[in-house]
């Protein structure tokens, strides 16, 4: 009798047994914790912002003075343009010839070499090593740079930092440009001075009028200064102070280098002189060398101010002015100071070659220091693999074979 047969359900989804846990009411958010108060920005150092005048680095003041310098220069030259034309410009710039060129490069071999003998002499002073040809070589190099880039100083900024860095001490090379050119600077303004006193001149009445006063004044103003500075001055500042004028004391003044600096200052002097007489004879100024030397002067002391490109500029503008003033015309005042310019820039051509030559031995060094340093590196590795390849006595039957015979106890 068989079992009866039970009757078959729907499968349903297996429902957990487990009574659901009763949802938890929504807690409310803790209310959010105020964070602690911080100091006001003003009561921390806030360092100075670069946009403004006070907190922009010193650099980028250097060359914002540097391109407002060039500006300027660059509206001189665009006024005297504007105003007097081109056709005495272009026609002192047509007569240069070849006996020109070579007058201002004889010329300019004089005033270098005595400037970098000058130079050499303010190194020794200051107990640096410059040897004269060492010092004519980066001298032309300077005159070049200083012509040919705007600005005017940057062939004696680069002299000043090279010749600090080869000698071990940067600081004493850059004092050492920067007393050699106070040098040159103080002989133009005494014989400046004296010329402009003594001989006739644009300027000769109204300086003779103005420059004794001017000059007490000027003795007051800077004793004045002094006296505040020495007893306002910092004893570190003081100490600077001093060792600043000892090193002009012995690289200007000792008894040693008085007579060579000033002789060589006097020369380059004479030189720049004749460099103007000679572009005035180019430019067509048939004026004597009496009337030649005052107008030169001015030049020549309008050439130090840092408002030139190369320095053209204010030397075109007071060399026009005293040419005019003088009755000589002030269109053959512009065309002589750009003969002069321009044989400045042929006189100092040969720094071009001394670039190029120095650039092309430091590059010719700097291949053979590659080539030196990836030999030494080859060696150092091979040196490391036979030190690494065992000993040829561990092993019996470890030589190498040779002429290509088969390794035998004999060949061991």
């Amino acid at each position: 009798m068989s079992a009866p047969t039970l009757p078959t359900t729907p499968t349903t989804p297996a429902v957990s047994t487990t009574p659901a846990a009763p949802t938890a009411p929504a807690v409310p958010a803790a209310p959010a914790v105020p964070a602690a108060p911080t100091a006001p920005a003003r009561d921390l150092p806030t360092p100075p912002r670069p946009n403004t005048p006070g907190g922009a680095p010193a650099p980028r003041r250097r060359a914002l003075r540097a391109h407002l310098g060039t500006l300027a220069g660059t509206a001189v030259l665009a006024v005297l343009l504007w105003r007097l034309g081109t056709g005495a410009l272009l026609d002192g710039l047509r007569r240069i010839d070849g006996p020109t060129v070579l007058a201002a490069l004889g010329i300019g071999l004089v005033t270098t070499v005595f400037s970098a003998w000058r130079w050499a002499l303010v190194a020794r002073g200051l107990r640096i090593r410059l040897p004269l040809a060492t010092a004519v070589a980066d001298y032309y190099r300077a005159l070049f740079l200083n012509a040919a880039l705007p600005g005017g100083v940057v062939g004696d900024v680069h002299r000043a930092v090279r010749h600090g860095r080869s000698a071990g001490d940067l600081g004493r090379g850059v004092r050492t440009v920067v007393l050699e050119r106070t040098a040159g600077q103080l002989a133009l303004t005494g014989v400046g001075v004296a010329v402009l006193l003594t001989m006739p001149s644009p300027v000769l009445a109204e300086a003779r009028r103005i420059a004794p006063p001017a000059a007490l004044a000027l003795l007051g103003a800077l004793a004045v200064t002094l006296a505040l500075r020495m007893n306002r001055t910092p004893v570190r500042r003081a100490r600077a102070l001093r060792a600043a004028l000892g090193e002009a004391r012995a690289g200007l003044l000792s008894r040693r280098n008085l007579p060579g600096v000033a002789l060589s200052s006097v020369v380059v002097l004479a030189g720049h002189l004749t460099m103007f007489v000679l572009a005035a004879r180019v430019a067509g100024s048939a004026a004597s060398v009496a009337a030649l030397t005052p107008l030169a002067v001015l030049a020549l002391l309008a050439m130090g101010l840092p408002l030139n490109v190369g320095g053209w500029g204010p030397r075109e503008g007071v060399t026009a002015w005293a040419f005019g003033a003088a009755g000589l015309g002030a269109d053959t005042g512009l065309g002589v100071a750009v003969v002069y310019g321009v044989l400045c820039l042929v006189a100092s051509l040969p720094g071009a070659v001394v670039l190029v030559a120095r650039r092309h031995a430091l590059r010719y060094a700097g291949a053979s220091s590659d080539t030196a340093a990836v030999s030494a590196a080859s060696s150092a590795k091979q040196s490391a693999k036979e030190s690494a390849r065992p000993a040829s006595s561990s092993f019996p039957f470890s030589a190498d074979p040779s002429e290509g015979r088969p390794m035998t106890p004999e060949a061991v």
